[in-house]
């Protein structure tokens, strides 16, 4: 579902609502006369019924979705934290192997503000930009190991090596948070029981003899809103609602040398 247009989704999924309305609202119609009142009062329960099953359901998703748009934003700083503190203990390492950790972390900070642009469906950019991250790790870490036989000690190149790991796995962590989402058959789930609940209210306006009320476009519209929500807050840099880079970009800025360690 990732890879589709969430619009389209939406859209799919309104005209759907509204014909399972207009559907149940001709078979209620039409079984009218054969419903008795003890079949109306089953028609209204189960009508209430899964109106509150689509009420806890759709609070469920936007709560799944709110929380993994929340971890990628944490992972967005905590990986400028990382990247911060190590460009500035890569300043106390000896001054040749410190000049090319600071180009190289320079670069790799260009990298990740370049990827967080780069829309998830595009596999080919993305997974040379991955590839990319991962060869200036490798230079970074061949970097340390120099550092390592310049000087050893704890205070210097064994702090700016914790700050490599922390970095690295930093990018672990953004890189999986990206990758995780709303499960589809939770999205599936709820798409059934939109349908289902839109084709029973039309049933049951139609069994008691009126047409669904103004209020039940209004609801669907506003469920189908709801839904773009929750489509666009699991669609990491594809989506309206963005998360913010700030932390990185400015790790891009001459001036900027990180944290304090």
């Amino acid at each position: 579902m990732y890879d589709h247009n969430s619009v389209l989704i939406c859209l799919i999924l309104l005209v759907t609502m509204v014909a399972g309305l207009e559907i149940g609202f001709r078979g209620g119609s039409k079984w009218r006369e054969r419903i008795g009142d003890g079949q109306r009062t089953q028609l209204n329960a189960v009508q209430g019924s899964l109106l509150g099953m689509l009420a806890l359901l759709l609070g469920f998703t936007f709560s799944l979705a709110l929380q993994r748009f929340d971890d990628r934003s944490k992972a967005v700083v905590d990986e400028a934290n990382a990247i911060g503190t190590a460009l500035l203990r890569a300043s106390v390492l000896d001054a040749t192997v410190s000049t090319e950790a600071t180009a190289s972390l320079r670069a790799y900070i260009d990298l990740r503000v370049h990827s967080a642009g780069v829309s998830l469906d595009y596999h080919d950019e993305r997974d040379d930009l991955l590839v990319r991250s991962e060869q200036v790790q490798a230079e970074l870490w061949s970097q340390v190991q120099r550092a390592l036989q310049i000087d050893d000690r704890p205070a210097t190149t064994g702090l700016y090596l914790q700050a490599l790991n922390d970095m690295f796995d930093a990018y672990g962590r953004r890189d999986a948070a990206l990758s995780r989402h709303v499960p589809e058959a939770v999205l599936f789930l709820l798409f059934l029981t939109f349908v289902m609940v839109s084709t029973i209210v039309g049933i049951t306006s139609g069994a008691h003899g009126g047409r669904p009320p103004k209020s039940m476009i209004a609801m669907v519209t506003l469920i189908v809103m709801l839904v773009f929500i929750i489509i666009d807050l699991d669609r990491p840099r594809r989506g309206i609602i963005e998360i913010d880079q700030s932390s990185l970009i400015k790790l891009q800025q001459p001036a900027s040398s990180g944290r304090t360690p």
